[in-house]
């Protein structure tokens, strides 16, 4: 019996095809095949406002264009994110998207010290492309926002383990290597991971 896998996709350009895109169609296809179960998400398409208070990210009402996305995010067992690095960090929308999904009553519970994990028992893997070399960010600039979304949101909500594929230097990607990653994709979507 396969797993119920949830494909986010969170690169913000609707207009075009990027890595993140080819990247999310092997997993999937590698998914499909093995006989999982696959639901996919795609942020660019998305219609939503950003939050602009606590209080209206604690008691405002969510856009009902992303319930199905929380309903798929309770459906899944497994959450694989894909988005490119922008200045070091996520793209802006997608760091939207997720304040507006993890919210306090869907995410966690917060009406104790420490809050109530709601999404415990799912995994996550992280796919996160950029323009400098992979090795650098982890070393160099210690990997900090990947860090700081695998800490502040995905384990505070209780989804782990969480994984990473990161893979820099995509500018200059050469078509076999694009095969390569896409390969590898395929592979880890056959194996649920």
């Amino acid at each position: 019996m396969g797993k119920r896998i949830l494909l986010i996709q969170g690169h913000p350009d609707p207009c075009q095809e990027h890595l993140c895109h080819v990247l999310a169609d092997a997993y999937a296809d590698g998914a499909a095949a093995a006989g999982h179960d696959l639901r996919t998400t795609t942020v660019a398409q998305l219609d939503f406002p950003l939050l602009r208070s606590q209080d209206e990210w604690e008691h405002g009402a969510l856009p009902s264009t992303l319930r199905a996305a929380q309903d798929d995010i309770v459906w899944s067992q497994h959450v694989v994110i894909f988005f490119p690095l922008w200045l070091g960090d996520m793209p802006a929308l997608f760091k939207g998207f997720l304040e507006q999904v993890a919210r306090p009553g869907f995410a966690f519970a917060a009406d104790r010290p420490l809050a109530k994990k709601l999404l415990a028992g799912r995994s996550a893997r992280l796919v996160v492309t950029m323009g400098m070399p992979a090795m650098l960010y982890r070393l160099y600039f210690r990997a900090h926002s990947i860090k700081s979304l695998k800490r502040n949101v995905l384990s505070f909500v209780g989804i782990k383990p969480v994984r990473q594929t990161l893979i820099g230097m995509v500018g200059r990607a050469q078509p076999a290597r694009v095969s390569h990653w896409a390969l590898k994709m395929q592979g880890m979507g056959r194996d649920g991971r």
